[in-house]
């Protein structure tokens, strides 16, 4: 009696290995679905991105005042007539 039960207790763990750790196993499954999660939080990120980028070009083919804020800030441009004042941040220590 006590060997089919341990043939039995055999073929048991040899049938469940492969859906533990087979190619397709719950395993497998659960390590492909944290990546699928992981590349869903990428893409979102990058779409929020992409999101701002094409507002802001948007902007920069309607309107002046967003070339305009773009070269006084980014290049130092002033306006004929305007004065450039720029104060110094203190540093805390």
């Amino acid at each position: 009696m006590r060997w089919p039960t341990l043939i039995l207790a055999a073929l048991l763990v040899l049938l469940q290995y492969p859906l533990w750790f087979g190619k397709g196993g719950w395993l497998r499954v659960w390590e492909v679905d944290r990546k699928l999660q992981d590349q869903q939080e990428l893409n979102q990120t990058l779409e929020q991105r992409n999101a701002a980028m094409e507002a802001e070009v948007r902007d920069l083919k309607t309107g002046y005042e967003a070339i305009e804020e773009r070269a006084r800030f980014e290049l130092g441009l002033t306006k004929p007539g305007e004065v450039f004042v720029q104060i110094p941040r203190k540093d805390k220590p």
